[in-house]
């Protein structure tokens, strides 16, 4: 079981890292990302996590409650205690949680590598042009739920890292192979030339969702909400749409990505 360091300044540099959180969403924070939450620290501390943590911190006052979580960490993992008023001058807001930890990028695949990495037979999701962090999480929480073999984001998206992401996904983002690159064009030349069959979700598609046969390699592709997918990529897909009552046509592309998952891993 790690060792708890406890901290008695917010202005401590071995935690400069965690400072200023929401600030730093916005640019980055040199490689490492932000975990918070039990849920999430409990997926952080499993096998199933990809990415190694470099620290955890948190509030002295719910120290004794997660110890069975603390014993989960490596021994060698620095976890840092600190009064509320302390760690919320470090974050720079109050967290009620009480329960963070940094994580390690390391080296970031690209959509290539991942790939190439995958089965002969696989499903994978690919949202375009999301920009969303709720529905960027929600989509990742679902992939892990349903078995996609990975996510792969355009470069317009959202980093499936960012800190809300990771939290609205409850640890999916560190879970499903990702990667995130490119433009949408490119990124279907890509699937096409590995062997994916596009399958494009929209309210005027030409087939229903249980009209699908699942191909032995899948891509199933996502757009914003509002504008959906543009033209040039629905040209190159099969059009498939989720029927609903009629004069209502409009689901959440989280939700909408949760169904179509759920119907094409089985």
């Amino acid at each position: 079981m790690p060792r708890l360091i406890p901290l008695t300044s917010p202005d401590d540099p071995r935690i400069d890292a965690y400072r200023v959180i929401k600030e730093r969403d916005l640019v980055g924070r040199g490689g490492r990302f932000i975990v918070e939450g039990r849920t999430v620290l409990d997926v952080a501390l499993s096998k199933r996590n990809r990415f190694a943590l470099e620290s955890l911190l948190l509030a002295e006052s719910r120290v004794e409650a997660l110890a069975g979580l603390i014993a989960q960490a490596p021994d060698d993992l620095p976890v840092y205690t600190a009064s509320q008023a302390i760690l919320d001058g470090i974050t720079g807001f109050h967290i009620h949680r009480g329960l963070l930890g940094i994580g390690l990028r390391g080296a970031e695949p690209g959509i290539e590598d991942v790939l190439a990495r995958l089965p002969e037979e696989a499903l994978v999701v690919v949202p375009l042009g999301i920009t969303n962090h709720d529905n960027v999480g929600g989509i990742m929480r679902n992939a892990a739920a349903f078995g996609a073999d990975a996510a792969l984001f355009d470069f317009a998206s959202c980093d499936p890292l960012y800190r809300k992401a990771i939290r609205v996904s409850v640890g999916g983002s560190l879970v499903v192979p990702f990667a995130r690159e490119g433009s949408a064009g490119a990124l279907c030349d890509r699937l096409i030339a590995h062997g994916f069959e596009l399958l494009a979700l929209s309210p005027a598609g030409a087939v229903t969702l249980a009209e699908v046969h699942r191909p032995k390699r899948a891509a199933l592709l996502l757009g914003a909400e509002g504008p959906g997918l543009p033209d040039e990529i629905l040209a190159r897909a099969t059009t498939v749409r989720i029927p609903m009552k009629a004069g209502f046509d409009s689901l959440n592309v989280a939700t909408t990505s949760g169904i179509a998952l759920h119907a094409l891993a089985a």
